[in-house]
């Protein structure tokens, strides 16, 4: 079973820091814009809704924390999933590269946001 709280934390936390405008600048809190944290909780949100922890993994007792990727256009359309670091588990690292696959539509990102950084965590309790 997923632990959503310590999901949902470091989540939010992580997000907050990796917005990469197309400027190639970085968004911080202090300076991000006013519906960022609404958006932000809308994927905490999806991905939460979605996500479903591999029986194999589970049966292993596999866990980690695996980071994507996500390239965006303005509708919030992915167009690309690359996972830039792996969880210890190639179950798990597939599992949440197709979950983001699979949503393939988020909801509009924040003005000049096209690429964002999501750790997931796969924890049993």
């Amino acid at each position: 079973m997923i632990n959503r709280k310590s999901f949902f934390n470091r989540l939010s936390l992580a997000a907050r820091v990796v917005f990469v405008l197309e400027s190639g600048a970085l968004v911080f809190p202090s300076s991000a814009h006013a519906d960022t944290s609404s958006w932000q909780h809308q994927i905490v949100s999806l991905v939460m809704t979605n996500q479903s922890y591999p029986r194999i993994a589970q049966a292993r007792k596999e866990e980690g924390v695996a980071k994507v990727r996500m390239f965006l256009e303005a509708s919030g359309a992915v167009t690309k999933v690359e996972l830039v670091a792996s969880s210890g588990s190639d179950i798990l690292d597939k599992e949440t590269e197709k979950l983001f696959q699979k949503l393939g539509q988020l909801p509009p990102p924040p003005p000049g946001v096209t690429t964002l950084v999501v750790p997931v965590s796969w924890k049993l309790n």
